[in-house]
């Protein structure tokens, strides 16, 4: 179990210095991922226009498709739907019926209302089976509303335009599209009962056998004409399943799918856009912290020491007289004057590295890499963190950098003399908790680091709280599931 507690003095502000560069590298990394989602959410828009699968296949072998395994998902998905949409129909009239007798005593608006959402579980149930015939699944319209109650989420459902579109399908396409499914999944039964029928024949002789009324069948041999009728239905029935299968998924993603003028259906492909945008930026961002600690530093360490020759040799010739002296001092002084800016800049240099991605927090997770923190932050801060070893690395990243603006704000801003950050597992979700004493009053959406920290959140599925009230305390929880 890793746990950290610590308490911080002043030390100065060079860490400060490096999480303002930390928080705006964030700030414009998430900028940028933004504006590339938006691109490639109107690549995924595109793609959902594409050919639907199950005719790709039937133009691909047009002869042989009934024998085929997707013929078979198709037989499977129609049947399924038929069923679906048989239970869902009578379902809905029972449902409008009694809304509208009762409806006079006011009991029967709830029955009503759930009419009206009767596309939100009937269009999933859909999207689900859809599975059967198109390996990309038909995305939800549908916003996600994380911790919203339940009068919230009844009321952005019947608002968002795709609870009416799902309820339109319902209604109106589902039915015929269930008729159709109904007379096929009957006509490819019927066929199969033909192609056995002189099995049939010779099992129940000497039994009377009339596959057409009025004409009895003598013997086995007389049903194989029937046999052929029935393998040709089965053929076309095969072809017939194919088109109404396509018919069915064009109108699902018209119908059932996102759309651009949706919100929710954008922030689907935004989101997963956005996620792996991020994950490439933070791999950015540790390159650049190897190739500062690899490189830029390590010229530094070396101009240090070669300084450092430098102020020995022109020492060791003043000692021994050599050349003017005055000469010499003002050389020697300007040497050590470097060497101090040198040092200096090397001190900023492994700041601002730590501050881009510390090593601490990869080596040893985030309550040693936050109480590394604290320790050298210009404000006391108390560390409370109990968590069950390490969590996943987005989690960890956001986390970290979110208590590291936090604390920048707290040393900036809000005159606080004391932080307090407190972090616990509960339930699967990381809820951590930064408070400070300062004089309150903060604006999240006066500065860009906590707007790019809450991006980065909602990455995750997660939430990002500020309260500060005039006169303090401010404080900051992060909510974000641990999953990833």
């Amino acid at each position: 179990m890793g746990t950290g507690r610590a308490t911080a003095e002043n030390t100065g502000a060079g860490a400060t210095g490096a999480v303002d560069a930390a928080s705006s590298f964030l700030s414009a990394t998430t900028a940028a991922a933004v504006g590339a989602a938006e691109a490639a959410q109107a690549a995924g828009a595109a793609d959902r226009s594409a050919e639907v699968a199950v005719l790709a296949a039937l133009r691909a072998r047009p002869l042989r498709f009934p024998l085929t395994r997707d013929s078979l998902r198709c037989w499977a998905y129609l049947a399924g739907g038929a069923v679906l949409g048989l239970v869902t129909v009578v379902l809905l009239l029972a449902l409008t019926a009694l809304g509208l007798g009762l409806s006079v005593v006011g009991v029967g608006l709830p029955l009503l209302l759930a009419v009206a959402l009767s596309g939100l579980p009937a269009g999933a149930l859909e999207r689900r089976l859809l599975r059967l015939v198109e390996p990309a699944p038909v995305p939800d319209p549908h916003r996600a509303l994380p911790g919203a109650g339940r009068p919230a989420r009844l009321r952005t459902r019947l608002r968002e335009r795709a609870t009416w579109r799902e309820l339109a399908h319902t209604l109106l396409v589902a039915p015929p599209l269930t008729a159709a499914g109904l007379g096929l999944t009957a006509l490819l039964l019927f066929s199969a009962m033909l192609v056995v029928s002189p099995v049939v024949v010779q099992v129940l002789a000497p039994e009377t056998v009339m596959l057409i009324p009025g004409h009895a069948v003598p013997g086995p041999l007389h049903a194989l004409p029937f046999t052929a009728v029935g393998l040709a239905g089965l053929y076309l029935g095969g072809h017939a399943g194919a088109l109404l299968t396509a018919a069915h998924v064009r109108l699902a993603r018209l119908l059932l799918g996102p759309r651009e003028e949706d919100p929710g259906g954008r922030v689907l492909e935004l989101t997963r856009s956005r996620a792996r945008l991020a994950d490439a930026f933070e791999a950015e961002r540790r390159r650049i912290e190897r190739d500062l600690h690899d490189g830029a530093q390590q010229q530094l360490v070396a101009l240090t020491m070669t300084l450092g020759l430098a102020a020995h040799e022109l020492r060791e010739r003043a000692g021994a007289g050599d050349g003017d002296g005055d000469a010499g001092a003002g050389a020697l002084a300007l040497v050590d004057r470097a060497r101090g800016e040198a040092r200096q800049a090397l001190e900023q240099l492994r700041g601002l590295v730590r501050g881009i991605h510390p090593q601490v927090l990869t080596d040893h997770g985030l309550a040693a890499a936050v109480a590394e923190v604290a320790l050298r932050h210009p404000v006391p801060v108390e560390v409370d963190l109990d968590l069950p070893g390490r969590l996943p690395g987005p989690v960890e990243s956001t986390a970290y950098f979110t208590v590291t603006e936090a604390l920048t704000n707290a040393a900036k801003h809000s005159g606080a003399t004391t932080v307090t950050v407190h972090g616990r597992v509960t339930d699967g979700r990381l809820v951590l908790q930064v408070t400070d004493d300062g004089r309150g009053g903060a604006d999240p959406a006066a500065g860009t680091g906590l707007q790019g920290l809450a991006d980065r959140v909602a990455i995750l599925r997660g939430r990002l709280m500020v309260t500060s009230p005039t006169g303090g305390p401010t404080g900051l929880r992060l909510e974000v599931p641990c999953s990833g």
